[in-house]
């Protein structure tokens, strides 16, 4: 059974960048040499892995990374930060 990844890094400029992989420490390793001239991550190193959870259907793992990159900094943040009751909170529309 092959896993795959999705994972949240943090980027230098506070920003995070959500990425899906089946080999979680070479992609890492390809962020943090910068690997990829083109990539999110190449201007924003150092970059600091901050979450990661493991899925055995890739097409699971790509679904959870698109609705991921949809998601506020908030509601990353409560990922990352173990605050799962926050989560439904954070995704409702705020209107002034």
């Amino acid at each position: 059974m092959k896993l795959s990844y999705v994972y949240i890094l943090k980027c230098s400029d506070n920003t995070y960048y959500t990425g899906v992989t089946s080999n979680l420490n070479n992609r890492l390793l390809e962020h943090k040499l910068g690997k990829h001239y083109e990539s999110y991550t190449y201007s924003r190193r150092p970059v600091l892995l901050m979450f990661y959870t493991e899925f055995t259907d890739i097409n699971i793992a790509i679904s959870t990374e698109k609705q991921i990159k949809k998601w506020s900094k908030a509601k990353k943040e409560a990922l990352i930060n173990n605050v799962y009751d926050k989560l439904p909170n954070l995704a409702k529309k705020k209107f002034n």
